[in-house]
């Protein structure tokens, strides 16, 4: 019996492959979309809705200004930081680069906003996009930290809802790989930490996808 999921959709490379393995694979009830702050929300938010459409899938939409009043994140108060001369094979440097876009505990919090919509409709699974080159620098995209969630899970959740990740253990390039063979296109992304009418192809962000598009050819 196919498991009934929740996918937590930024519209990035990782959540969007997550959302069409959870269709494929699992009985997706919905994707959930957050805006909470971040420049890019109206480009993801978008990009979320066009690919929900494509699966007709519904596409749940929730705002969280409280993380606005958070500073010294460059997600939401500062400018991103370019990271053109980046070399992100470099984990000293990434950690250091990371510090800039962290925004306090919010994975902690929209994983569990998740929970919530998840328990409301019945649904097992919360599908977050972690993967294994992004939980060397952000401990919230662990599998160390989805088991510590997982626990908390089962005393705040009747239903004990559990987060797992079709790509936790999985590289960037794999991700991307993984894409383009359930039919999706670079368009079908934002990747970008920006909000331009095209991703920077500065941020970290966008040198990681392009990064993982190189190594997959």
């Amino acid at each position: 019996m196919k498991d009934k999921v929740i996918v937590l959709l930024s519209a990035g490379l990782d959540s969007s492959v997550n959302l069409m393995l959870a269709h494929k694979q699992d009985h997706l009830l919905a994707a959930l979309n957050v805006d909470y702050g971040q420049r890019a929300a109206g480009k993801e938010r978008q990009a979320a809705k066009n690919l929900c459409q494509k699966l007709e899938v519904p596409l749940v939409e929730m705002s969280l200004d409280l993380f606005r009043s958070f500073s010294g994140n460059a997600l939401t108060n500062k400018d991103v930081p370019l990271a053109t001369n980046m070399d992100i094979h470099d984990l000293q440097q990434c950690q250091e680069t990371a510090k800039n876009v962290w925004v306090p505990n919010r994975n902690g919090v929209l994983l569990n906003l998740a929970a919530a919509l998840a328990e409301d409709r019945g649904a097992n699974y919360v599908i977050p996009g972690f993967n294994k080159e992004e939980a060397a620098t952000f401990p919230d995209n662990s599998g160390e930290y989805m088991q510590a969630l997982n626990q908390a899970l089962a005393f705040s959740t009747q239903n004990t809802v559990k987060v797992r990740s079709y790509t936790l253990d999985m590289t960037k390039t794999e991700i991307y790989r993984m894409g383009q063979d359930l039919g999706l296109q670079d368009s079908d992304y934002w990747y970008c930490y920006e909000d331009g009418e095209q991703p920077c192809g500065q941020c970290e962000s966008c040198l990681r996808f392009a990064n993982a598009k190189r190594g997959s050819r």
